[in-house]
């Protein structure tokens, strides 16, 4: 997922916080409105469910890997995502990710490469975040609660990179969906140990240990940095415990709707 620029470097050409994107978020959360603009801003928001869900349900088995925008192509976290979108393409899974740059567009060049199905949830902001070049499939988004929805729905399995404050929002969301079952216990791959080991230490000696979490939720996690072990264990959780495997569902003609390109 994107990680957020600050302010004094997205101001070329002008004060991008006054962006149209911007506005619509800000007001969002501005406190109450007219009821007819509230009304308004349902429907829109409603209208970008449905055009997710529109696009993206003939995906068939799909894996989001979330981390950071901002990594460059000589990264080696960049090395490695790009070969876990490799794996995951050679294993039979389209990869989704947030769509953008660094992590996102080397998971879906990896993919891209293998001859995989490979997928962006973008979303629209005025600074840093355009799609990138690998996706077969490319879906905007003007809301970050509305792309997040689409990034879990689609994925039967999750695999987390290197990243900053969204990354580490959507580590912390998919891993509190899990714990609640408000969705089922599907694979959560970290990657990058090193980057990640002062989290999981604190994870366990303030959290665990303090009560706030149980074992349960940090054995839900797998933290491996070898593509294969992760794909593995992503086909193990998903595919034989939960028996996710299918065939993405027929589009229908009286719709207007179409296969994915993976489907055709």
């Amino acid at each position: 997922m994107n990680e957020e620029v600050p302010e004094s470097r997205s101001r070329q050409g002008g004060d991008s916080s006054t962006s149209p994107e911007r506005l619509k978020d800000r007001s969002l959360l501005a406190g109450p409105e007219r009821r007819g603009s509230e009304l308004l801003r349902a429907l829109r928001i409603l209208a970008e469910f449905i055009k997710g869900f529109r696009k993206l349900h003939f995906l068939g088995p799909c894996v989001t890997v979330f981390g950071s925008a901002r990594a460059r192509r000589d990264d080696a976290y960049y090395e490695l995502a790009r070969r876990v979108g490799r794996e995951l393409a050679r294993s039979g899974f389209a990869t989704m990710t947030g769509g953008g740059p660094g992590i996102m567009e080397a998971a879906n060049r990896g993919a891209k490469e293998a001859g995989g199905f490979s997928v962006g949830c973008n979303i629209e902001l005025p600074h840093e975040q355009k799609p990138n070049e690998y996706l077969d499939l490319s879906v905007d988004f003007c809301y970050f609660f509305v792309r997040k929805v689409m990034l879990v729905k689609y994925s039967y399995g999750f695999v987390i990179l290197p990243g900053g404050f969204g990354t580490m929002d959507e580590i912390f969301e998919t891993a509190t969906l899990i714990q609640t079952g408000k969705i089922a216990d599907f694979p959560v791959v970290v990657m990058g140990q090193e980057y990640w080991d002062e989290l999981f230490d604190f994870l366990d000696r303030r959290m665990l240990a303090g009560g706030m979490i149980s074992p349960d939720d940090l054995e839900g996690f797998l933290r491996t940095d070898s593509p294969a072990e992760a794909v593995e264990h992503i086909l193990e959780v998903a595919i034989d415990r939960h028996g996710v495997r299918r065939k993405a569902p027929r589009p229908s003609r009286l719709l207007g709707e179409r296969p994915a390109a993976n489907e055709e």
